[in-house]
């Protein structure tokens, strides 16, 4: 695997220390890396997965729309974070590599280097608490 820049090895060093799940691509749209906790949410481990490349991150875990209707990879929050170059919001459904189905919100962002250089994006989610 190619050496990463050295902005996302940083970020990859922050999101060890978050509580919330984060995931991490490059500027292909290739997973660099996913934290424990998005481990747990995406029933996954980091450590057991030697790449996850953009066509398999994104359609792997089933994304759907609150209705249950296929999310294409294009609409989904980060990827619209990475191609946009822009920060995007909102709910999807997913089916971890666990089985289980969960309804998460995601927030996504893009990363970029110096003159504007596109290194990546990250997408934070969260299961939202139940009303």
């Amino acid at each position: 695997m190619a050496q990463q820049p050295i902005e996302l090895i940083l970020f990859r060093q922050l999101a060890t220390t978050l509580a919330v799940p984060v995931f991490l691509v490059d500027e292909n749209g290739d997973l660099a890396f996913l934290n424990e906790a998005a481990e747990r949410l995406l029933g996954i481990r980091f450590d057991d997965i030697d790449r996850l490349p953009f066509d398999a991150w994104t359609t792997n875990f089933r994304p759907r729309d609150p209705d249950g209707r296929p999310v294409p990879a294009e609409d989904l929050t980060l990827v619209k974070a990475l191609r946009g170059r822009r920060p995007d919001h909102g709910p999807l459904a997913i089916t971890g590599s666990d089985g289980v189905e969960r309804t998460i919100e995601v927030t996504a962002f893009p990363l970029e280097g110096g003159q504007g250089r596109l290194l990546g994006a990250v997408a934070m989610f969260w299961e939202p608490a139940p009303e």
